[in-house]
């Protein structure tokens, strides 16, 4: 049986700016082939057991010849795969997409082109360029600049493009600025005519170079200035001062490492992009239900006993997700702890339970069981009953301090923290060039999964490899993890909430680089 072929154009390097339709072609491939200007985020859209495959080109080589690229989506879908070519932009401009399509056309392979947002319009947007006004350019021409002089010269008839519209862009030609600025003013463009460089816009490397035609190689030149980049001529780059919007954000050009479980980190993915950074998710945990006989049996019996106790506490998210799972298997509902008192640490904890119709008492100190202890040291009495729905890495400092206090206390398992997360070679590749700016743990076990994927991986001693690399931490007991673990701690949230998080990292930003961001009360 043949496969299929979707021809998907990927957007200019933002994983959110990719169609919807180009989402869902990723998540049913079993295989995407792919070069460097798609962003790695998309990858992790494939199904498991989906393959990848790189095809990328770089400007001093080429990983694999066109042709060959097209022989290959045509030998995938004869295997009877659906294939998905992820190109960087809209595959139908400068894309090459006319060349594969026709092989599969002449080899009976059915196929799809989906369209993409174009990096020669996105990219100027992200530096505050539209490519139109009303008031200085109603027209745009899209050139390709990635060529030889000659060839340039054989495609652009310059007498003609010079001065056709009013905003000219030119794709991948940083390596010809020169010669480009040259043709454009020996054609009429003015000397003074505004031109802008942006290299790998809407992602967290995004850096933006203006000039003149007069004067923009000498500048390029000067600030070893490498593509990929699009170019702009035109006086819509005049309005880059006033509209250079993604720059404004408290995390532009920041790409942070995001280690929690994928269950649990849209809330953060989705804060830092809209402060502008660019999240990198890398799973680290995965919270599953306990497989053992003995684990089961005994949370069948705390289960069982729901209505002796007198006080219900919840110390995390997962705890309040994982114990209404085991009431539904189990056959109860929450009218069994009706007599206890329920208590939560943190707003996020209080607020998972209200969604299932409770409302507990929320500690406000600090996010972590001695607040809990700190806040009912003075209602708690001997002989009283307590549950303690957790995993199976929670500390037991609370349940010996209710203990030594006369409580006669219960743990029950409900889930397990377990390793997490697939060889990441693109997240090597970012860590050894530096493109990894911070990294987010939000519990002790983020960062000791963390730093055993990393063996996994074949780093043998990963810290020389994180040593430019800002630690954020949620909590002191995190950070004391992170240290112990090698790590240098530049950041802690000081309430352990994904809000308070967020502030550090933003203040971050803010802050000189030698600055470290601790809350008032950190403890050493």
């Amino acid at each position: 049986m043949v496969g299929k072929v979707f021809l998907v154009g990927a957007g200019p390097g933002d994983a959110k700016l990719i169609t919807v339709k180009g989402w869902e072609s990723i998540g049913r491939a079993d295989a995407v082939v792919y070069d460097r200007l798609a962003s790695p985020r998309l990858l992790k859209q494939m199904k498991p057991g989906a393959v990848k495959i790189y095809v990328g080109k770089r400007p001093d080589r080429h990983t694999m010849k066109q042709e060959e690229i097209n022989q290959l989506l045509v030998d995938l879908a004869l295997e009877g795969k659906v294939v998905v070519r992820l190109k960087g932009g809209d595959p139908t401009i400068f894309g090459r997409v006319g060349e594969e399509a026709d092989l599969l056309r002449k080899n009976n392979i059915p196929f799809e082109i989906v369209p993409g947002v174009t990096s020669a319009i996105s990219v100027p947007a992200y530096a505050g360029i539209p490519v139109t006004h009303r008031d200085y350019a109603s027209s745009i021409s899209i050139i390709t600049g990635h060529e030889s002089p000659d060839k340039l010269d054989r495609s652009i008839h310059w007498d003609k493009v010079t001065n056709a519209t009013g905003t000219l862009v030119f794709m991948m030609g940083v390596s010809k600025i020169g010669y480009i600025s040259e043709q454009l003013i020996r054609h009429g463009r003015p000397a003074q005519t505004p031109v802008a460089l942006i290299r790998w816009g809407t992602r967290a490397e995004q850096d933006t170079i203006t000039g003149t035609l007069e004067d923009i190689e000498a500048k390029v030149i000067a600030a070893n200035f490498q593509p990929p980049a699009v170019i702009v001529v035109g006086e819509v780059v005049n309005q880059r001062e006033q509209l250079k919007w993604a720059e404004a954000l408290p995390l532009f050009g920041k790409r942070i490492l995001v280690t929690r479980a994928r269950s649990q980190a849209s809330e953060l993915v989705n804060r830092i992009e809209e402060l502008g950074g660019e999240p990198y998710e890398f799973p680290v945990i995965e919270t599953v239900i306990p497989s053992g006989e003995s684990a089961l049996e005994s949370v069948k019996q705390a289960f069982g006993a729901l209505n002796t106790f007198d006080w219900v506490f919840f110390t995390s998210v997962n705890g309040v997700e994982f114990f209404f799972r085991h009431l539904q298997q189990q056959g109860k509902d929450i009218r069994s702890i009706h007599q206890a008192r329920v208590a939560a640490v943190g707003p996020s904890t209080g607020e998972a339970l209200r969604k299932y119709g409770i409302v507990a008492e929320v500690i406000q100190g600090p996010f972590q069981a001695e607040g809990m202890l700190e806040a009912f040291e003075n209602e708690l009495k001997q002989g009283q009953r307590v549950l303690l729905p957790h995993g199976d890495l929670a500390r037991s400092w609370l349940p010996e301090q209710l203990r030594e206090r006369g409580l006669l206390v219960t743990e029950a398992i409900i889930y397990d923290t377990i390793l997490a997360g697939e060889d990441d070679d693109e997240l090597l590749k970012l860590l050894e060039e530096g493109g990894i700016h911070a990294m987010t743990f939000t519990s002790s076990s983020t960062v000791t999964n963390f730093m055993s994927i990393l063996k996994r991986m074949g780093l043998q001693d990963p810290l020389p490899l994180l040593k430019n690399v800002e630690v954020a931490c949620i909590g002191p007991v995190t950070a004391k993890t992170a240290e112990a673990a090698g790590l240098k701690v530049t950041m802690m949230a000081e309430e352990a909430t994904i809000e308070s998080l967020i502030s550090v990292l933003s203040d971050w930003k803010r802050k000189p680089a030698t600055e470290a961001v601790f809350p008032a009360n950190h403890i050493n």
